[in-house]
């Protein structure tokens, strides 16, 4: 549920639009990934630096939070089993929901009423069979369950057969599955890359732990719901979707501590904020494993997160207005505004920008959360 409003709130979708030329949508990643462009704003300028400046521009004991998720194979091409022209099917894993039981989004979906049945891999020895068990109106997907053809683990086929899918306005990409994974990815089960983490190399994270930058992880795995704009007219009626957190408690006592001595604590990435303040809507800061459907926009009142690594978002969505709750709907349309002036990349392979804590204008919650 939407969560904090003020009279200031300007809850018109319209209110979160802009214009983006085509061009600038990225369509490769930048090799190496630390140098892509970073906009760094302060309490009242900004300045154009380089990913890489983000050793000079946080201070020692803040602490870094990374969203450790890996994106899995989640787009599978297949062919509809008893077809006289074994139709094409492409199926794109949603979440699970039980063991081999997935919801999914399937095309062509006219042709995948329950009981039909997809096999993968190649036709003569296919590796994985599915059968749609039944359609999910709220997301007009359907209900999958798979059945592996050989002695092979269900995440083993998933590599074989699937692929990692780009988001669908990358068009024209050479990139490699692996340049869509964050270099830390550990644990799957996104279906899209938590793309501020995108920029980190191994050797920038060391160069930022010798300079007393601390790091800590989470778990979100991202759902395919971080592409869909919002769509009502008011935002406060959107529906927000949920996602899977993991939040440790190491990670939880790295925070305290990093609180404790005056330190910041820095969000890699939406998701990360997310997941962090998620987890402490109904009570202090505690190790955490559930779903949050948390919707945070202009009024919100922060509980953890000081400062925030974001890449460029889609107009009209739900991350837009999260951006919007820390600097301003306002100042954060004249910053797109000039990033588009100064040729930025944007969206999943673009450039990054660095909300330093001094330029949060959002409240800030009073309950004790440490």
């Amino acid at each position: 549920m939407p969560v904090g409003s003020t009279p200031e709130l300007d809850q018109t979708l319209q209110a979160y639009d802009y214009s983006l030329p085509e061009t600038l949508i990225a369509q490769t990643p930048l090799v190496p990934r630390d140098c892509s462009r970073l906009l760094v704003v302060r309490q009242s300028s900004h300045e154009h630096l380089i990913f890489q400046d983000l050793v000079t521009l946080l201070q020692p004991g803040d602490l870094l939070v990374f969203n450790d998720t890996r994106v899995i194979p989640a787009r599978l091409l297949g062919r509809k089993v008893n077809s006289e022209l074994a139709q094409p099917v492409e199926i794109f894993l949603l979440e699970p929901r039980q063991p081999l039981t997935w919801l999914a989004l399937v095309k062509p979906g006219r042709r995948l009423k329950p009981g039909a049945q997809v096999e993968f891999g190649p036709a003569e020895h296919p590796l994985l069979r599915a059968e749609v068990l039944a359609t999910d109106e709220d997301t007009r997907g359907r209900m999958i369950q798979f059945k592996p053809l050989v002695e092979q683990p269900f995440e083993d086929l998933l590599e074989q057969v699937g692929e990692v899918p780009f988001p669908p306005y990358i068009q024209d990409s050479g990139a490699q599955p692996e340049q869509y994974q964050t270099v830390y990815a550990q644990h799957p089960g996104a279906v899209a890359a938590p793309t501020a983490g995108l920029h980190f190399t191994p050797e920038l994270l060391d160069r930022l732990q010798s300079q007393g930058i601390n790091q800590a992880r989470l778990t979100l795995h991202v759902g395919i719901g971080t592409f869909r704009p919002v769509e009502t007219d008011d935002i406060l009626q959107h529906n927000m979707h949920s996602e899977w957190v993991d939040l440790p408690a190491a990670t939880v006592d790295a925070i305290r501590a990093t609180k404790a001595r005056g330190g910041r604590i820095i969000a890699v990435g939406t998701t990360v904020t997310r997941a962090l303040e998620g987890a402490c809507q109904n009570g202090p800061l505690t190790a955490w494993q559930g779903r949050t459907n948390l919707f945070i926009y202009p009024g919100y009142q922060w509980r953890v997160v000081d400062g925030l690594i974001t890449n460029f978002h889609l107009p009209k969505s739900s991350l837009l207005m999260l951006v919007s709750a820390l600097v301003g709907r306002e100042r954060l349309l004249a910053l797109y505004k000039d990033a588009i002036a100064q040729q930025y990349r944007f969206y999943s392979f673009g450039d990054a920008m660095l909300i330093l804590p001094e330029a949060v204008i959002g409240k800030r919650a009073s309950d004790q959360l440490f």
